[in-house]
C-alpha cells in the first residue's frame, strides 16, 4: 500500500475518529428512519386504506426527493460546512419520522416521508465530506466503506428491532419512539462535531450566487472520474435498493412461495453480506487502487447471472440454495456502490468534493426509483408476473454498464496525470 502523505493531508488519529464517528451515527439514525416503511408496509397499508400502487408510492416519493437534493446537498456542504448541514438533516428527519408516527391521513404521511428523504440526503454526503477532512487520502476507501457498513447496521436495527416493537406496541409509539434517536445525534453533533481540524482550514472560496454554483456543478461534472463514478453507483447500487426498500419481501413471498418469517430472514441476510462485503471491498481498494473497476464490474456480472437464474429457473418456485445465493451476491450491491466515490474523490479539489459526491449519489437513487417504478407498472401490466417484471434490472444494468465502459479510459487517464502532479508538488514541498 502506498504510505505517501500527500501535502496538507490531515493526521487522522483519535479525534478524527471521535469526531467522524458522531457524523456515522447521523447517517445510521437516517438509514434506520429511511428503511422503517420497509418493515411496515403492510402496517401502512392498513393504517391509511390504500392499494400495493399507493403504497409504493411513499418508497418512490422519498427516493425522488432524495435524489433531487444530491446536488444541492452537495453545494450547501460545499459552502456551509459538514456541521452545519448534518445539524439541518437530523432536524428535518426528526421532525419527518414524528409526523408519519402521527399522520392521520395518507396525504399527511406522504409529506413525512418527502421531509425525511430531505434530511436524510443531507447525511451521506456530509460524513463523507468529513471523513476527506478528517482523516488521510490513502483511508479514503475503507473510511468510505466502514461509514456504508453502519449505514447497513441501521437497516438491520429497522428489520429486527423496529418491526418487533411495531408489533409489539403499535404504530405511533414505535415511529414516535424512534424519533428520540435523531434528537440524540442533533445534540451530539451540535455540541462535538467539527468540520476539520486545527490547521486543516479549506483555502476560502469566492461564492458569487448562481455562477458560483453553475460554476461549482459544471467543473465537477466536466471531470471523466466525476460521471464515472455516477454510473458506477447507478449500475451498482439499485439491485439491492429496489429489493430492500419495497419489492424483495412481496418477490420472495408471492413469487416464490416463502413464508413472511423466511423472506425476512433472506432479506437480513442481504444486509449482513453487504456489511461484511463491505470491509473487503474498502481492505482490498486501500491496498490495491486499481482493483476499484474490476470489482465493480464482477459485482455488476455477478448480480445479472444470479437474478437471471432465478427468474428463469424451471420450476414454480427456485430451489431454496439459489435464493440464498442471490441475496448474498445482492449484498455486494452496496459496497460497490461506494466504488464509484473513489473514481469522484480523486477527480476534484476539496472544495468541489461535495458537489462531486452529490453527483455520484444521484446515480444509484435514480436507477433505483426508475426500477421501482418499471417493477410496479409491469406487476399490474402482466398480473403480477414477477418474471416480467423484474427483468428491468436488465436493461438498467446495460445502460449503466456502457457508460462505465465508455468512461473508464479517459478517467484512468485524467488520474495519471493528477497522480504525476501531486507527486511533483511533493517532491518541492520543503522539509
Amino acid at each position: 500500500m502506498n504510505k505517501l502523505t500527500l501535502p496538507g493531508d490531515p493526521p487522522g488519529g483519535v479525534r478524527a475518529v471521535g469526531v467522524w464517528s458522531i457524523g456515522v451515527a447521523v447517517y445510521f439514525v437516517a438509514v434506520i428512519f429511511r428503511t422503517s416503511l420497509g418493515v411496515a408496509g403492510l402496517d401502512a397499508a392498513d393504517r391509511f386504506h390504500v392499494n400495493a400502487s399507493a403504497l409504493s408510492t411513499f418508497s418512490i416519493l422519498q427516493l425522488l426527493v432524495y435524489a433531487g437534493m444530491q446536488i444541492p446537498v452537495g453545494l450547501m456542504v460545499d459552502r456551509l460546512g459538514t456541521k452545519k448541514v448534518l445539524a439541518l438533516g437530523a432536524v428535518l428527519f426528526t421532525i419527518g419520522q414524528l409526523g408519519f408516527a402521527f399522520s392521520p391521513s395518507y396525504g399527511t404521511a406522504l409529506a413525512s416521508r418527502a421531509l425525511l428523504g430531505c434530511g436524510d440526503a443531507m447525511t451521506f454526503i456530509s460524513v463523507l465530506r468529513l471523513g476527506t477532512r478528517w482523516f488521510p487520502a490513502r483511508r479514503g476507501p475503507m473510511v468510505a466503506q466502514l461509514a456504508a457498513l453502519v449505514g447497513m447496521a441501521g437497516n438491520l436495527i429497522s428489520t429486527l428491532v423496529l418491526a418487533r416493537l411495531l408489533h409489539s406496541i403499535g404504530w405511533t409509539q414505535a415511529f414516535a419512539g424512534s424519533a428520540l434517536a435523531g434528537v440524540v445525534v442533533l445534540v451530539l453533533t451540535l455540541l462535538f462535531l467539527k468540520d476539520h481540524p486545527e490547521g486543516h482550514e479549506p483555502a476560502p472560496s469566492p461564492h458569487q450566487g448562481s455562477a458560483y454554483v453553475r460554476r461549482q456543478i459544471a467543473e465537477a461534472w466536466r471531470e471523466p472520474g466525476t460521471r464515472l463514478g455516477m454510473w458506477v453507483h447507478f449500475t451498482t447500487q439499485f439491485p439491492a435498493m429496489v429489493f430492500l426498500l419495497l419489492w424483495g419481501l412481496p418477490f420472495l413471498v408471492e413469487a416464490e412461495g416463502l413464508s413472511r418469517a423466511t423472506a425476512g430472514e433472506l432479506l437480513t441476510l442481504v444486509v449482513l453480506s453487504n456489511m461484511v462485503v463491505g470491509l473487503v471491498y474498502g481492505q482490498v481498494i486501500a491496498r490495491h487502487h486499481t482493483a476499484r473497476l474490476p470489482l465493480a464490474l464482477c459485482t455488476v456480472a455477478a448480480t445479472a447471472l444470479l437474478w437471471a437464474a432465478t427468474l428463469a429457473y424451471p420450476a414454480p418456485h427456485a430451489p431454496m440454495w439459489l435464493l440464498i445465493v442471490l441475496c448474498a451476491v445482492l449484498g455486494a450491491c452496496g459496497p460497490a456502490s461506494m466504488i464509484g466515490f473513489d473514481f469522484a474523490r480523486p477527480a476534484n479539489p476539496p472544495e468541489r468534493q461535495g458537489t462531486a459526491s452529490g453527483i455520484t449519489n444521484m446515480g444509484g437513487f435514480i436507477a433505483s426509483m426508475t426500477t421501482l417504478l418499471a417493477i410496479g407498472v409491469l406487476l399490474d401490466a402482466t398480473g403480477d408476473d414477477y418474471q416480467v417484471a423484474f427483468s428491468a434490472v436488465f436493461v438498467l444494468q446495460a445502460i449503466g454498464l456502457s457508460q462505465i465502459l465508455r468512461l473508464r479510459s479517459r478517467a484512468a487517464r485524467r488520474e495519471r496525470e493528477r497522480l504525476v502532479a501531486s507527486r511533483v508538488e511533493t517532491v518541492h514541498v520543503p522539509a
